[in-house]
């Protein structure tokens, strides 16, 4: 049986000439993951279906070019704010901050240049049981106008128990904000609509937004309302339904609350199954919260391993802390002081049913 492996290789250069890598992660049980340099980026996870056959479940693109000019996060490190933050303005210990704006009047996953932008520096390994790579990246003070100067070191480990285990660290020497996710666009049977896997989320809330897809009132319980995915159904099922919530997202674009207090357990969040090839994916995390994406915004294109990439043709489940928190005291904090360690987890656990 094949050992675990880490395969380091040349992917290209930008545009400014930066040279990119890839490494290719391997497990025995024939799942393989390809991690570039650029933004940490995902950009293949082969796994096997029910009957063996392997297929790429997430979205990618054909060239590096594509990938830097891409606009949709397809498979990246998410920084230093992961989702929205209102007017891309925050405040911290008395003073006032001015974040770049990148969606409309607000702040959009880290800004024009966030950390799906940077390219990182990668270092491979393998073990009995494993194949990882760690990714670092030093951001200075001001970046995108964040205070401080935010160390960062992300770690993917491919288990042979078919789990990759994503573990996020930082720290600061000023106090910031920081929240961190992956943004993988999935679809366990490789291609076609998701409007058939069942998903099951395990949350009873959401954090409902206004027009400018900003929490704006308390949470709102999903019992009785398209929202509900306490237990299993398909995406489809209610994603047209005329719920106010989902014409503002045209479709499913929310964070479901998966704790109110912070805590370090990690827990199971969502499980997805997609009946024709049987594949399973199941999210778990130690996030206070989870964005719930259907790619409703998503322009068509063609990815190197010919998927058609199109609206509603892959889903995203990001786990983070909830959208504009550092502008709600009542949200669980995404503040970090010198001295302190930001720690999140979020494992992707791949099986067939």
């Amino acid at each position: 049986m094949t050992m675990p492996s880490a395969t380091i290789r040349a992917f290209g250069e930008l545009s400014d000439a930066t040279p990119v890598e890839k490494v290719t992660l391997k497990n025995r049980h024939h799942i393989e993951v390809d991690v570039i340099s650029l933004g940490g980026i995902i950009t293949r996870i082969l796994t096997p279906d029910a009957d063996g056959q392997s297929d790429n479940i997430v979205y990618g693109l054909e060239t590096l070019a594509d990938y830097e000019q891409d606009g949709a996060y397809l498979g990246a490190l998410v920084g230093r704010y992961a989702n929205r933050i209102s007017g891309g303005k925050f405040s911290l210990d008395g003073v006032d901050y001015a974040l770049a704006t990148n969606n409309g009047s607000n702040h959009l996953h880290g800004g024009e240049q966030g950390f799906n932008k940077k390219v990182w520096q990668m270092t491979p390994f393998a073990t009995q049981n494993s194949a990882g790579v760690i990714l670092k990246l030093v951001s200075p003070d001001g970046d995108q106008g964040y205070p401080g100067e935010l160390s960062v070191e992300v770690t993917y480990t491919l288990t042979d128990d078919n789990t990759l285990d994503m573990q996020f660290v930082a720290t600061t020497n000023k106090p910031t904000i920081v929240n961190l996710t992956q943004h993988s666009y999935f679809n366990l049977a490789g291609t076609g609509s998701v409007l058939d896997h069942e998903l099951q989320l395990n949350s009873q809330f959401i954090t409902p937004v206004d027009n400018n897809i900003i929490p704006c009132a308390e949470l709102m319980a999903v019992a009785d309302t398209p929202f509900d995915f306490t237990t299993p159904k398909t995406i489809g099922r209610d994603i047209d339904t005329q719920h106010e919530q989902l014409l503002l997202g045209s479709g499913y674009d929310h964070n479901y609350v998966l704790k109110t207090e912070a805590s370090p357990a990690l827990a199971e969040a969502a499980c997805v199954y997609e009946p024709t090839s049987g594949r399973v994916l199941k999210v778990l995390t130690d996030a206070p919260g989870i964005q719930f994406y259907t790619a409703n915004f998503l322009a068509a294109e063609t990815s190197g391993t010919g998927q058609e990439h199109h609206r509603r043709g892959a889903f995203c489940l990001e786990p983070q802390c909830f959208p504009d928190t550092p502008n709600r005291a009542d949200f669980p904090s995404a503040t970090l002081l010198p001295g302190e360690q930001y720690s999140t987890r979020i494992v992707y656990a791949f099986g067939v049913r």
